[in-house]
């Protein structure tokens, strides 16, 4: 990060459970690095264990020590109202929707984003990290802390004392950002399901035209034929009578096909055979045959 891009206003979001320092430790471990924090937003549950922790986070960003600091504090919701744990799909799609508001709102205001997954549960950080993938450019970093000489139930210290040992370790992020124009048309849906869902279609065809690639360029024509009636459900009979050709033609064809195969998906430790062709290319060929009228 350079010079100019650390003196700009940052933004730090961070996850929050029952332990109040685990946010005041990571600002004080970004300003030491000349990263000025000028918002910060955290995200929490409605469970009543979490209040103590926020009140205790407010009443310390009100003091000099952290002057101009402007604190946000965000609840998650859910359609049906606050969500107090992480027990339903629901839930969890509500702990997405805000994270991806968080983020997408940060990114659009310029500020470079600090996320910190160290707080709350862990499924949060999971979550995070998703959105983080689809969102994040190269000044946005995700951190973890680690704090030495600090156990859980400890006597609490809202910074780092001298016995304690406290740092943020980067965790790396693959960034959508890079794939550009991929990038664009994720930052223009409003809705993260919808990012999902458009993901989703986009590596179907990304693997259906890799599956395409494996019928029409490694395999000959007669092995072609082969498959597609292997991945139909007939057996080796029905398959040498219906292409009038002997039984062992057919299954010296298959062992061919799967030889290859087998090289297709990188010599994986399993053996590849009937039942991994038919796995991987019977929906394929279902949607050929559908396009075709078969």
């Amino acid at each position: 990060m350079d010079h100019l891009a650390k003196n700009h206003p940052h933004t730090m979001i961070a996850t929050l459970g029952v332990e109040p320092q685990v946010v005041t430790i990571t600002i004080d471990c970004l300003t030491k690095r000349g990263i000025n924090i000028s918002n910060v937003t955290i995200l929490h549950t409605d469970h009543p264990a979490i209040k103590e922790a926020l009140a205790v986070i407010k009443n310390e960003l009100n003091k000099s020590t952290y002057h101009g600091l402007s604190l946000r504090t965000v609840k998650i919701t859910s359609p049906i109202g606050p969500v107090k744990d992480f027990q339903s799909e629901e839930e969890l799609r509500a702990l997405l929707r805000t994270f991806y508001s968080e983020i997408r709102n940060a990114r659009q205001n310029n500020s470079p984003i600090h996320l910190c997954i160290s707080g709350g549960r862990k499924v949060m950080g999971v979550i995070a990290m998703t959105v983080a993938q689809l969102l994040f450019g190269p000044d946005d970093h995700v951190w973890y802390l680690i704090t030495e000489g600090w156990k859980p139930g400890s006597a609490r210290q809202l910074h780092v004392s001298t016995n304690e040992q406290a740092r943020l370790v980067p965790v790396p992020v693959l960034r959508w950002q890079e794939a550009g124009t991929l990038m664009q048309a994720v930052t223009e849906l409003d809705d993260p399901q919808e990012v999902l869902i458009w993901y989703d279609r986009l590596t179907q065809k990304a693997e259906e035209k890799r599956q395409g690639e494996f019928i029409k360029h490694w395999l000959t024509p007669a092995e072609r034929q082969v498959a597609q009636m292997a991945c139909r459900g007939f057996d080796n009979a029905t398959i040498a009578a219906r292409l009038k050709k002997q039984r062992q033609t057919v299954a010296n064809q298959l062992r061919g096909i799967y030889e290859k195969l087998h090289e297709w998906l990188d010599y994986p430790d399993y053996s590849v055979d009937r039942n991994v062709l038919i796995a991987r290319f019977a929906p394929y060929f279902t949607l050929l045959e559908t396009k075709d009228g078969y």
